[in-house]
């Protein structure tokens, strides 16, 4: 309160200069913002559709270029052979060589044979070649080879005299089959007499020559050396004669060993007519 004169009581200030001699003080205003409206966010590039791209082309990966590389070397290797065996004349038909022949003359299977020279032996048929060389009534086989790089090789089995035919010119010496393997002027004397009321082209594949044959192959050596004519009525009716005059009834060319042995025990007995057919009823007289 204030006194008579004015003056503020001790202790307190006069409000109103105290108001007067305070400084004025404003509150600054909060900034206002001017919100702009948002505009649509871009679109980012990752969400860009993608654009077709043209497809690209394979490359050729190594595998397949080194199977075409190897391909085409094959083809020109392949390519090299034929001309090679074909074409150049390097392996071609120089020399025919012919072996095993005896009784054949080995200009005569050169001929039958027909081996043109200069051809290439790829082109050579061997097949062809022997069925034309067996033609030849000597041959009883032939295996034709080829012996690169030039050569031809006939190799050719003649067949084998088992018995000897009487004939107005001589004798024919035919095989175990029949067949005339040679005409010669005189038996030899390691082929017995084969006789038959038969020609001598009726022999061919006959049973009994073959049966005769088949015995006298399976006689012992002593035996065979003795025997100097042979008949044979039927292939189980082989007769044998000796050069001492005796008389064997050997039969069939089966059991061959068993009947040596019987034969061999009776004629210690020095009879002139044998029977071992049957080895187990010998028949002596």
């Amino acid at each position: 309160m204030s006194g008579p004169d004015g003056s503020d009581r001790d202790g307190e200030t006069s409000r109103s200069a105290a108001v007067e001699g305070a400084a004025t003080f404003t509150a600054p205003r909060p900034a206002t913002r001017t919100l702009k409206p948002s505009k649509p966010p871009k679109p980012s590039k990752s969400r860009k559709s993608p654009k077709p791209q043209k497809p690209r082309r394979p490359r050729a990966r190594p595998g397949r270029r080194l199977a075409v590389w190897l391909l085409l070397a094959a083809m020109a290797i392949a390519g090299g052979l034929t001309w090679a065996l074909l074409g150049s004349g390097l392996f071609a038909v120089r020399t025919v060589v012919v072996t095993g022949t005896r009784l054949v003359p080995q200009s005569e299977v050169l001929a039958v044979a027909a081996v043109k020279p200069g051809t290439p032996l790829v082109r050579v048929n061997t097949a062809r070649i022997a069925g034309r060389v067996l033609t030849i009534r000597q041959v009883l086989a032939v295996r034709v080879a080829l012996a690169w790089p030039d050569r031809v090789v006939i190799a050719v089995r003649e067949r084998t005299p088992a018995l000897a035919v009487l004939v107005p010119s001589g004798f024919d010496l035919v095989d175990a089959y029949g067949v005339v393997v040679q005409l010669v002027e005189a038996r030899p004397a390691s082929l017995p007499l084969y006789t038959t009321s038969a020609s001598v082209s009726a022999l061919r594949g006959d049973p009994d020559v073959s049966a005769a044959a088949a015995v006298l192959a399976e006689l012992p050596a002593a035996l065979r050396s003795s025997v100097t004519s042979v008949t044979a009525p039927g292939p189980d009716q082989v007769t044998l004669q000796l050069r001492s005059g005796v008389t064997v009834v050997w039969g069939g060319p089966d059991d061959a060993a068993a009947k040596a042995e019987e034969l061999a025990v009776l004629m210690a007995t020095h009879a002139r007519y044998y029977d071992v057919s049957s080895p187990t009823t010998a028949v002596t007289n």
